[in-house]
């Protein structure tokens, strides 16, 4: 657990992505030393790119960057042109090599393809941000499983920063599967009480002034305000809107940072953590695939 914070204006402290991230590389770099002791292996992650998205590039870059650093087997694998059939393909492909533990499909897809594509393709055994159908079940059942990393992030920094879940009231705003709705079923597993909202429920303040703990991931820059929520809420933020004055999250930091009592920065907040779940989740199924227990 973090014992110290930030303070942020008159109440709310930082839940800080980055020392948490800190933290949890040098922990995945330990493991990594066990798991090449044991096996004289490195883990393998591939990133399949089908996109000319800048940002998912240089997303890619820092992911392999980063894993390269502690150890990691890491590379991108370019997908030209991108149709589903050449985007299936090179996933299949990856999930018949075996040097590749870890398989990271980078979004967004072109158009017309989704997540919803390639849902049925990606092996659960590989999939280390938990795309697959498999993963998403088993998240939603609360099975062992690979969940998202974005949301297992969040989930993680609650957890680091010793904020209690068991018994409180979550609302999350946004219901996608990649963040909203797994990072509701960690809530629930977690035994929070836990209701799903989104941009079209009306009167969203009416459930998220009720809740202990507000997880944003909708999309939309300034969508809650401090009097949406109760004092001392806790305010989980994963929204990364580019504008003209920056990456902005859901959450409309000034006025809630004078109501929360624990509030996540963006950027710095949930972002930090997600490359750093990715490789941890591949030294995990690293350790899985040989039969072979991680701690």
């Amino acid at each position: 657990m973090i014992s110290e914070s930030v303070s942020v204006d008159r109440q709310a402290r930082l839940l800080d992505g980055r020392p948490i991230a800190a933290a949890l590389r040098d922990e995945t770099a330990d493991r990594l030393d066990r798991f090449r002791a044991e096996t004289g292996m490195v883990p393998g992650l591939a990133i399949v790119l089908a996109t000319a998205d800048p940002a998912s590039q240089v997303y890619s870059d820092r992911l392999v960057k980063t894993g390269r650093k502690l150890g990691f087997d890491c590379r991108v694998e370019a997908v030209e042109p991108a149709t589903p059939a050449t985007v299936h393909a090179r996933i299949e492909r990856l999930n018949r090599d075996d040097s590749v533990d870890g398989i990271l499909v980078q979004m967004p897809l072109p158009a017309p393809m989704s997540v919803t594509d390639i849902a049925t393709v990606i092996s659960p055994q590989k999939d280390v941000d938990g795309i697959s159908s498999v993963n998403v079940g088993r998240v939603a059942m609360g099975f062992p499983a690979f969940p998202p990393a974005t949301p297992l992030g969040g989930f993680e920094l609650l957890r680091r920063y010793g904020i209690p879940i068991a018994g409180q009231y979550c609302v999350v705003v946004g219901r996608s599967n990649v963040v909203g709705r797994p990072f509701a079923s960690l809530m629930l597993g977690a035994n929070a009480t836990v209701t799903i909202c989104h941009r079209r429920t009306p009167d969203l303040a009416r459930f998220t002034r009720q809740a202990d703990i507000v997880a944003l991931a909708a999309g939309q820059p300034g969508l809650l305000t401090g009097d949406m929520i109760k004092p001392g809420a806790i305010v989980v933020d994963f929204g990364t809107t580019p504008t003209d004055d920056g990456l902005k999250g859901d959450a409309d930091f000034e006025s809630v940072a004078r109501v929360a009592s624990w509030l996540t920065p963006v950027p710095g907040g949930t972002g930090p953590m997600t490359n750093v779940v990715v490789l941890r989740q591949t030294l995990e199924a690293a350790f899985l695939r040989r039969g072979l227990q991680e701690e």
